[in-house]
């Protein structure tokens, strides 16, 4: 009786437990076409909270709006319209234009000589013991201090608005490489070089980059969406483009022109963002961490 007890309880405590008796518990085991089902319906729900919340705040906007003269702040409709009308005469067009033939090379510049500089600050204890002193004196410098040298040696163009750009991808990009670098795990690389990866231009092109890239990834990022706020920054001087309109129309109160294209520049930094985020999640699908 003894040895017929044994199998029976070791049996109930195997059978007791959920997870082990219910395959599709385990997430590897859901079928592809019912996660994808899932994903799909999580997306439709956020976006319809979204929309929930987009329509609050144009309601509460318009609700504000009319208690307010419309040079402090026109109603959506008068902004709608604006916009319709900018659209329509060809100067959102024209703006836009400027914008990004200084916009481009200056967040290329940047991002690159950022990613660049911070992977090998990261990866040599020489390079980060020489950089640091001028990093530590140079990252508290803003980029609007900088713009009597961009006028100095770019002169007021679309070279020197791109270089006030630049400075300010260039740190965002560098310190997420930086840490991104930084912190690979010593054992990754051990287990590189026990599969004869060796060498540092090997280490760095097939274990550190590809475990930095999500870090890597962000910064690009961030420092896109950083680029969009600077281009107002950086037409201070004088440099045309939707900044330079928008602070035209601040100083004749144009206040709807003003939400007009700062609606313009939430566009445009929208649509870049969901084309890169587009291409992040497809670059770390293999992480299994694209979101």
């Amino acid at each position: 009786m003894g040895t017929d007890d044994t199998p029976a309880v070791a049996g109930s405590e195997i059978t007791s437990d959920p997870d082990a008796s219910n395959p599709e518990s385990d997430p590897e085991t859901i079928p592809g076409s019912i996660r994808e089902s899932i994903a799909e319906s999580v997306a439709s729900r956020r976006a319809g909270y979204g929309a929930v919340g987009l329509a609050a705040f144009v309601a509460i906007w318009h609700l504000v709006s009319l208690t307010q003269p419309s040079y402090v702040l026109p109603t959506p409709a008068a902004v709608g319209a604006t916009f319709i009308e900018e659209a329509a005469s060809g100067g959102l067009t024209v703006a836009i234009g400027q914008s990004v033939l200084h916009w481009i090379p200056g967040t290329i510049a940047g991002t690159t000589l950022g990613v660049a500089a911070g992977v090998i600050a990261g990866w040599s204890r020489t390079a980060d013991d020489l950089t640091s002193p001028v990093v530590r004196l140079l990252r508290p410098v803003p980029p609007l201090a900088l713009i009597g040298f961009a006028i100095a040696w770019f002169g007021i163009n679309h070279a020197g608005a791109a270089f006030i750009i630049a400075i300010g991808a260039f740190w965002i990009n560098f310190y997420a490489a930086y840490g991104g670098v930084e912190g690979v795990s010593e054992d990754l690389l051990d287990v590189g070089r026990s599969l004869g990866i060796s060498g540092d231009r090997e280490l760095l092109r097939h274990i550190v980059i590809p475990a930095a890239s999500p870090e890597i990834l962000t910064g690009i990022r961030t420092g896109i969406g950083r680029c969009w706020m600077l281009v107002v920054a950086a037409e201070i001087f004088g440099v045309p483009g939707i900044g330079r309109r928008i602070l035209r129309a601040s100083n004749n109160l144009q206040v709807d022109v003003v939400i007009a294209y700062i609606l313009v520049l939430s566009l445009l930094f929208l649509l870049v963002d969901a084309t890169f985020r587009a291409v992040q999640r497809r670059l770390l699908v293999w992480r299994g961490e694209a979101r």
